[in-house]
């Protein structure tokens, strides 16, 4: 399982109204272990940062100016992230603007190129109703070391968030529980017998129909294809 954890900086909040893509930072989970293959770049937006976004990334117009243009890392950003699950925490404020940025140059949707969408806010707000559920919080909250962040930063970002979202998930990758049980003696021992047959019933036509079903409403959820798509039982 190939999974994209992505941040990105902007001008400012809405890429209605001219905002850019600045940065992009993004690091690589294969089966929940970070591989080290990330992909980062900054990004000349040609306008200028809102007072408020500078004060919060510190990207200053000179900095950027030297930088590629959106149209020339796209490529290289839809080849990285084709076909993977992409984990944003937040969703809709950067797939707006990534949407946007793929839009702008006639291209399709950046969300096409993934195989779905993970937003870790949402996930975060039904673990923790009621409670505080921004990235620092969640540092906070999973003991996720945030203390060398001084400004956002899309690949500083990323990478804690992954370490948050391997947190939220723990335990998720295995039906088991440990569960230490203690022996108070005195019981009987039985004799190890050979176990039954084990009958398999195939799903009926109307249960595989009801399951393509639920398959398309999980499909809508994540805006595109859901992991129990690709799910091949062993037999």
């Amino acid at each position: 399982m190939r999974q994209i954890v992505l941040d990105t900086e902007t001008t400012g909040l809405n890429p209605r109204t001219g905002d850019r893509v600045i940065e992009i930072g993004c690091v690589e989970l294969v089966n929940r272990t970070l591989t080290g293959n990330n992909f980062h770049q900054y990004i000349n937006p040609e306008r200028e940062s809102d007072e408020a976004a500078l004060a919060v990334h510190g990207l200053t117009t000179e900095f950027l100016s030297d930088k590629p243009k959106f149209h020339e890392i796209i490529d290289e950003l839809i080849a990285y992230v084709d076909g993977a699950e992409v984990i944003i925490h937040n969703a809709p404020f950067d797939l707006g603007f990534l949407n946007a940025e793929f839009q702008r140059l006639g291209k399709p949707s950046f969300v096409s190129h993934c195989s779905g969408v993970i937003d870790t806010l949402v996930n975060a707000k039904e673990m923790h109703p009621g409670k505080r559920n921004s990235l620092d919080a969640l540092c906070d909250r999973y003991g996720v070391s945030n203390a060398h962040r001084k400004l956002h930063g899309a690949l500083l970002d990323s990478e804690l968030l992954a370490d948050v979202y391997l947190a939220m998930t723990r335990g998720q990758n295995s039906l088991s529980m440990d569960v230490e049980v203690e022996s108070t003696g005195g019981g009987i021992e039985l004799d190890a017998v050979p176990l039954g047959e084990i009958i398999v019933v195939a799903a009926g036509a109307d249960e595989l129909a009801f399951h393509e079903e639920v398959l398309v409403g999980l499909d809508k959820g994540v805006k595109g294809e859901c992991v129990w798509r690709n799910y091949s039982p062993k037999v």
